[in-house]
């Protein structure tokens, strides 16, 4: 899709029809323990008013950051949904990528953009492949290196620094300026993303989110960091960008408004003394994203 045309479908994802109901659909994967993945972006969708139709990737007993888990891969089924959901005559309002697991589920997704993009479809990124300036321990080089190529259909990406500089090809570190974070994030707008936040840059005692909109000046938002590193915590705050960019709120808005929760799931975590593997108890707090 063109630039162009990729402008359409942004604008038309800003001016939401509320009489019918919304839909995503959202790739990636099922870990039945510790809040992670589609296991929370469910629950925020459905709470934000936006049928949530998962495409899992993968099933997993427990996530990865466990001392061991069980999981089952789903690629030989995912052409599954192409095939039956265009039968059915299923329209989405957004289509979001989470973790993939390999080049050929790198190349599902791209299928599946194609298949069911429209003139109303927003695409939500999220280039889940490391942290701390590390790939995770499930990606190699090349797998990071197929990411890229999701700058060319993204609508709307929302990588952490680590992720930031991989796509960027930028060397990760942790004091990078203002102006700096607005070069790499114009960098990654010029193969089409016209809206990107760059999550969790440290500084301080505060963790900022970089928001960078195409043809606008840059905005920060900070939360005071709370506690140590939880699983999932990029997956809701993903998740209620995705779910913002169908209902047509503002993107630096929306930054705000999935900072905000995520800071309140922290805290609330916290203060009931939930192992850190746990995740975020977003169950506490859910009722903040109902309107």
């Amino acid at each position: 899709m063109q630039r162009t045309e990729r402008d359409a479908a942004a604008a038309q994802a800003d001016r939401p029809d509320h009489n019918r109901q919304r839909k995503a659909a959202v790739i990636n994967d099922f870990t039945s323990f510790g809040r992670c993945s589609l296991a929370v972006t469910i629950p925020i969708l459905s709470a934000m008013k936006v049928q949530c139709c998962p495409v899992p990737t993968a099933f997993f007993t427990n996530h990865t950051g466990f001392e061991s888990f069980s999981w089952t891969d789903n690629t030989a089924s995912l052409d599954d949904y192409i095939r039956e959901w265009k039968r059915l005559g299923l329209r989405f309002d957004a289509i979001q990528s989470g973790f993939l697991g390999s080049r050929e589920q790198v190349d599902f997704v791209k299928r599946f953009i194609a298949a069911f993009r429209d003139e109303r479809t927003v695409v939500c990124v999220d280039p889940v492949m490391g942290d701390y300036g590390r790939l995770y321990a499930t990606y190699d080089d090349a797998l990071a290196e197929s990411m890229r190529s999701f700058l060319d259909v993204a609508d709307v990406l929302t990588p952490n620094l680590t992720e930031a500089c991989i796509l960027a090809d930028e060397p990760y570190r942790t004091d990078f300026s203002d102006a700096e974070l607005e070069s790499i994030c114009r960098r990654l707008a010029e193969r089409g993303a016209g809206r990107v936040v760059v999550s969790g840059i440290p500084r301080g005692e505060t963790l900022v989110n970089f928001v960078y909109v195409s043809g606008r000046a840059p905005v920060l938002c900070a939360e005071r960091k709370i506690g140590g590193d939880r699983s999932g915590t990029g997956d809701v705050f993903a998740s209620v960008i995705l779910a913002d960019a169908v209902n047509g709120v503002d993107f630096a808005e929306s930054v705000r408004r999935a900072s905000a929760f995520t800071a309140s799931a922290v805290r609330r975590s916290v203060e009931l003394g939930l192992p850190e593997k746990d995740g975020l108890a977003i169950e506490e707090v859910i009722g903040e994203l109902v309107k």
